[in-house]
Order: C-alpha cells, then sequence, then structure tokens
C-alpha cells in the first residue's frame, strides 16, 4: 500500500463529533400489520466502509446489526398486506386519492424530522459523501411532493366523462394489489422511494425489503411508516433475500414485483412466482452506459462531464457513464485532460468537506476491480492516471484504462465503481455497433458540435436506448421525464407521472347514452353515492 493511501482512514479518537454514532446501533425492530414488532433471533452485523485507525491497528467500524428474520415472518408480512388489500375491498384500497394523499403528506412531515439522522447513516453505511447524502434525502422529499401534485392533476383529468359512438364513460386508475419493494444499495433511499411511494399512494398495500447495504438508515422511519398508515398497508422485513423473498414469490400472492438491481437476481425471483404472466414487474436493472467522443467534441465540456459521470459517488450507479470511446483524433488530448481532471478530486471520508472519492461498501469490492485492471493490462491497456487502482482496505483510487478492446472483461461488464475504460475509434460505427450489440440498454451519451452528424447518431441510437444525452452525462434527473431502459437493462418506466400509472391498471365504468342512464349516473354524482364515479377532483 503506497503512503498517498497510508492515512486516509481517520483516527477513532478524532472522529467529528456531529457524526458519531452510538456505541452499536442493534436493530430488533420490524413492521408487521401496524405493529412494531422485536425479534429475538440471529442479527446480522452491519459493516462501515469506514475504517478507523487505533491503538490495536486499522479496524473496520462495525455500526451495528440488523434482524435476519426468516421466511416465517416474511410470510406473516405479506399475509397482512393481502389482509389489508382484501382483494381491492380493503380500506387502503377503496379510499379516495384525497384520503390517500393526506395519508402520504403526513409520512413525509414526520420523515423530514428524520433528516439529520437518515444524512448521517447514509454516509457511515454506504460511504456516501455528506452532500450527496443530504442531496439523496432532499430529492426524495421532493418526489414525494411531485408525485402528489402528479396524481393530483391525474385525477383532475380523470374526473371527467368521455362520450364516444353512442357510449359514455368515465377511466380512473385502480390498484393492481400487493406488491413487493426492493431498492439498491447506491440510492437506498431515493431509488427505492421512487417505487415505494408511488405504489402506496395508488392503493396497494406493499412489503418493504430494504437494501443490502443502507439497511440501518431505513430504522428512524420505521415509526414514522407506522403512524402514517393503516394496518398492513406497509410492511417492512429484514434478513436474507433467498429465504425471505424467495417465500414471497413461491406463493403466488405477489401481485407487483418492484426491483431495482441485477437482471440475473430479477429473473431469479420472477421465475419462483407460480403465474408469472399475473405478476407486473417494474425493473431497474443493470448498465453499462457508454459515452462517445466525437471528432468535433468540446472538451471543455466533454472531458468533466465524463469525469463526474463516471466517478461520481465512485461511479456506482447504474446511470454512471461505464464506458469511453473517443475517436482517435481526439484521444491523446482527451486522456491527458480527462486524467489531469481525476487527480483534482478530493478522497476522504463522507463527512468531509469536497471529498468526491469514498470507501466502497460491497465487500469484496475493491478485489473484483483490481481483478478486472488486472486482465485490462495482460491484454494490452494500461493504467494511465497516476496512482490509478491503488487500494486500501475499502478504498479504490480510480484507475483510469487505455487502450481498451473488446478482449477485455471491463469492455463488457460493469464494473459499478471507480475504473474508467477508454477506447478509442476510427469509425464512428465502432461505437455504435457496441450500442447496438450490447445486452444493455438504457443510456449513451454523445459529444459532438456537428448538427447532421449528431442527428444521424440519434436516429441511429433512438431504438437501442432510453435515453440520449447531448453534450451531457448520463442521468436519470429530473423525475419528471421517463427513466427507462431496453433490453437488459429495465422493464417498465418510472418517473413522476409514469411510476402512477405502472403501480395501477385503468378502469373504465360505461353505459349507453340514454335518458334513464344519464338520470341514473347522474343521481349517482350528485349524491356522492360512488367512490369510483365521481367527478369530484382535488384542487
Amino acid at each position: 500500500m503506497s503512503s498517498f493511501l497510508s492515512n486516509l482512514f481517520p483516527e477513532e479518537a478524532s472522529l467529528p463529533a456531529h457524526v458519531l454514532l452510538p456505541q452499536s446501533i442493534e436493530q430488533r425492530e420490524y413492521l408487521i400489520n401496524g405493529e412494531l414488532l422485536r425479534w429475538s433471533g440471529d442479527q446480522s452485523p452491519v459493516l462501515s466502509p469506514v475504517f478507523v485507525r487505533t491503538p490495536k491497528g486499522l479496524q473496520q467500524k462495525v455500526i451495528g446489526s440488523t434482524p435476519l428474520l426468516t421466511s416465517h415472518e416474511a410470510l406473516q408480512a405479506l399475509d397482512a398486506a393481502v389482509q389489508a388489500y382484501d382483494l381491492g375491498h380493503g380500506a387502503w384500497p377503496m379510499m379516495t386519492v384525497a384520503e390517500r394523499i393526506q395519508h402520504i403528506e403526513g409520512f413525509l412531515e414526520r420523515m423530514k424530522e428524520k433528516r439529520s439522522e437518515v444524512v448521517n447513516l447514509l454516509m457511515w453505511e454506504i460511504g456516501k459523501p455528506q452532500k450527496d447524502s443530504e442531496k439523496e434525502f432532499d430529492r426524495t422529499c421532493d418526489y414525494i411532493v411531485d408525485t402528489i401534485n402528479s396524481l393530483k392533476d391525474l385525477d383532475r383529468n380523470s374526473a371527467r366523462f368521455v362520450q364516444e359512438q353512442g357510449i359514455m364513460g368515465q377511466i380512473r386508475r385502480v390498484p393492481l394489489g400487493v406488491a413487493l419493494c426492493m431498492g439498491p444499495y447506491n440510492y437506498p433511499l431515493n431509488e427505492t422511494f421512487s417505487t415505494l411511494i408511488p405504489a402506496l399512494i395508488m392503493g396497494n398495500t406493499v412489503v418493504f425489503k430494504p437494501a443490502k447495504y443502507g439497511v440501518l438508515l431505513i430504522r428512524p422511519l420505521l415509526e414514522v411508516f407506522q403512524k402514517s398508515f393503516p394496518k398492513g398497508v406497509i410492511n417492512i422485513i429484514y434478513g436474507r433475500g433467498r429465504e425471505t423473498v424467495g417465500a414471497l414469490m413461491e406463493t403466488g400472492k405477489v401481485d407487483v414485483f418492484a426491483f431495482i438491481g441485477t437482471n440475473k437476481g430479477a429473473n431469479d425471483l420472477k421465475r419462483l412466482h407460480p403465474k408469472p404472466h399475473r405478476l407486473k414487474a417494474i425493473l431497474g436493472l443493470d448498465a453499462k452506459n457508454p459515452a462517445v467522443i466525437l471528432p468535433d467534441a468540446n472538451l471543455d465540456i466533454a472531458v468533466p462531464e465524463c469525469v463526474l459521470g463516471s466517478l461520481s459517488f465512485n461511479g456506482q450507479r447504474c446511470t454512471a457513464l461505464k464506458i469511453i470511446f473517443v475517436h482517435q483524433s481526439r484521444v491523446e488530448e482527451f486522456t491527458k485532460r480527462f486524467c489531469a481532471e481525476v487527480a483534482k478530486l478530493k478522497m476522504g471520508m463522507p463527512w468531509e468537506a469536497g471529498v468526491s472519492l469514498t470507501p466502497l461498501p460491497e465487500p469484496g469490492k475493491t478485489e473484483y476491480l483490481k481483478g478486472l485492471v488486472e486482465d485490462a493490462i495482460r491484454l494490452g491497456a494500461r493504467v494511465i492516471n497516476e496512482r490509478g487502482g491503488e487500494v486500501n482496505e475499502t478504498f479504490f483510487y480510480p484507475a483510469v484504462l487505455y487502450p481498451v478492446n473488446n478482449k477485455m472483461k471491463v469492455y463488457y461488464e460493469e464494473q459499478f465503481g471507480p475504473v474508467v475504460p477508454i477506447v478509442p475509434f476510427d469509425d464512428t460505427n465502432e461505437a455504435i455497433s457496441y450500442v447496438v450489440n450490447s445486452n444493455f440498454g438504457q443510456q449513451v451519451s454523445l459529444f459532438g458540435q456537428n448538427s447532421t452528424t449528431m442527428a444521424q447518431l440519434i436516429d441511429l441510437l433512438a431504438n437501442q436506448v432510453g435515453r440520449i444525452n447531448i453534450n451531457a452525462q448520463c442521468q436519470r434527473g429530473p423525475d419528471t421525464f421517463p427513466f427507462n431502459g431496453r433490453k437488459d437493462s429495465a422493464e417498465g418506466t418510472l418517473s413522476v407521472a409514469d411510476a402512477l400509472r405502472v403501480f395501477s391498471i385503468r378502469t373504465i365504468v360505461a353505459a349507453k347514452i340514454t335518458d334513464s342512464n344519464k338520470q341514473m349516473i347522474g343521481q349517482i354524482i350528485r349524491n356522492r353515492e360512488s367512490a369510483f364515479l365521481s367527478t369530484d377532483y382535488i384542487f
């Protein structure tokens, strides 16, 4: 280990007071049917990616533990959700839109009181810089507000009657049933809530299993969930996914599967469902998003966008740039400037001001990344940035690899970490072919200034990926934009408005336009005899 990484981790005695955690957070609570139950069985330790220097040497911080629930508790949670949904006749799915919104608004206000606690746990559990952790919390709150407003718009538009070919009808969206929601460790709050909140607000009942890392940060919100929703509407379980989630899927009682993770994980779980044709899946999966640097690219824009796109949160984002294609005429200048910008990134602990590079939370991740680098070097690439690929426990200093070719693992595999492969090309068709033949199809970034060339590339790529970024990194936001993918990258579309649709289905009440039908329907509406058939809407 080089000296520049040797003092990266802090002295235990010098940790800032504002980020200190209790000695150990032993979480034994879980939420089923409106009750916070206490687990007395085995626990799973929660290790922080942060190591501290102690008199006994460098030691990884164990910040707490979570319940290792079994299939028994998971099935109890599912039964509670099934009972609360009650084949669509439960109190929650039968509520008006306005009533469900009131519950979500109450949840949001209580959630905001937990901001500092959740932000601190984001830093300690997954090594996310404080600024990004705060942004994730605030963005999640904004997402909830936007979801509420979008549902109001949807409800307003649904309140009108449509008349067509002698038939009058009213079309509204109704819930699908029981949802299983599982989020990713890299955005354990925001990405999780981007499925959880729409599922709830549309009237579904939910079993929610937190991500495998970033688990403890849900603890401050358990009581918030309990106070904000009727019994059985939201149930929160912990434990090993193979035992708990597998048991849930095998029952066939899960109607909606919301999962953000790998396509292999999604496939394995979907296969367990006895009636897969009845399972609605909303999936955010793997990606290998390329950037293409054209001969006329403005490197003043392309270089910082590619550095941010490939190394923001250590490259641990599905929307990160995972491979960069650079035209031969620009590759020397691009790589030189790229490495210079990487060298400016500050490394350190998540709570340090201005830090960009932090420890990685996944066990074994640094060894995996080191293996990718060694494989690339063996097949002809070089690490072209100073100190690239050096390791200290959970910290991996970014490795910029060049020239990368199609014989290397990093050319195909999603590294999900701070390794940046750069591929030189002579013909733009080489980069196009990469996207067309890839198993993934989330996004691509194009950097250039010629309108004719850019237009051609847009047309060639529009049927390959979910989003084409012009002179900008790949990204999810704004949350009002659709977020999807093709091939192995996604199933279903998420955005503020799209999420409301994917967690619901349209139902129409229709009748022939006759005097007697108009009189009867008018009476139902005037007397407010139906919660569904109504011209009321939320302002």
